[in-house]
């Protein structure tokens, strides 16, 4: 028996609650999972978890031992840092997963530069706009944008960035620029397709306002929405970091600049461990350093 293969399937498991997702997130099959925990098992001469269709539980001899079992795997990881550290150079792949407009604009010339940097390193950059599970899907680092961040990883906060109302200059050279936020509802709003209330929340002078809004057009690409404001379809809220360079250039006019929309929180979500191996932690810095500087 693979003895280290078997307590990252036993700890996997534990952790998703199902053989198929734990086969899934260590990438092999559901039987080679079971055999894994069953050799386990016959080793320990314990139960370790209780098994029935909809899922699987731990036992108390399971409970005990997942703790014990984690320590064993950190351990591991801590030598394999340490053998990494000695070499000074990152080796090994990294999964990563980023929204697709943040992916596509700032984050894939980031992963160029660090391939080039370090020749060992390998990197899976997965853009997709949905929220992943990082551990089923196997993430080392997932960027998130948005509130809802997993209670049992570490979530870095990396920026908070506020929503600017924006606009193309031709369009507001055809339809004018609203002279305050009550005017906002006279001008086709663009938008992401949550929910259903033509409603949106701005903050400026005097505090927040709820402001009423006419939508024409939704779409589920960040990197659409963009394209709609730029071909002057109407107005649209753009988190600052996709329109700084656009604002600086004139293509687009930001509208009502006291007022911003709710703001865009970003977080680096990983796994907690005592010690990360050397290329997460190189991943990490310049994921960090990247992100807080937009």
């Amino acid at each position: 028996m693979d003895r280290l293969r078997a307590l990252q399937a036993f700890v996997r498991v534990a952790d998703l609650g199902s053989l198929s997702a734990a086969a899934r997130s260590l990438s092999t099959t559901q039987p080679t999972v079971s055999k894994l925990v069953a050799a386990l098992e016959a080793s320990l001469g314990a139960r370790l978890f209780e098994r029935s269709p909809a899922r699987v539980l731990l036992t108390g001899e399971g409970v005990r031992f997942l703790d014990s079992a984690r320590r064993l795997l950190d351990d591991y990881d801590e030598a394999v840092a340490a053998l990494d550290a000695s070499t000074r150079e990152p080796q090994g792949r990294v999964r990563i997963s980023a929204p697709v407009a943040l992916g596509e604009l700032h984050l894939h010339g980031l992963m160029l530069q660090a391939l080039q940097r370090y020749p060992r390193l390998e990197i899976d950059l997965m853009l997709d706009d949905r929220f992943v599970d990082p551990v089923e899907e196997r993430f080392d680092l997932t960027v998130r944008i948005g509130a809802r961040v997993p209670p049992d990883l570490v979530a870095r906060q990396l920026a908070l960035w506020p929503r600017y109302l924006v606009a193309s200059s031709d369009y507001v050279r055809r339809h004018g620029d609203p002279a305050d936020w009550g005017d906002l509802v006279r001008h086709p709003f663009l938008r992401y397709p949550l929910g259903d209330a033509d409603r949106t929340l701005l903050t400026g002078p005097g505090g927040t306002v709820e402001v009423p809004l006419s939508t024409r057009y939704r779409v589920n690409s960040a990197v659409a929405l963009l394209d709609a404001v730029r071909a002057g379809a109407g107005i649209a809220f753009q988190p600052c970091w996709m329109v700084k360079d656009l604002l600086a250039s004139r293509e687009l006019v930001r509208l009502l600049p006291e007022w911003t929309g709710p703001v865009q929180a970003a977080h680096l979500i990983y796994t907690r461990r005592r010690t990360q191996p050397m290329r997460l932690q190189v991943m990490l810095e310049l994921l960090d350093g990247a992100i807080r500087a937009l």
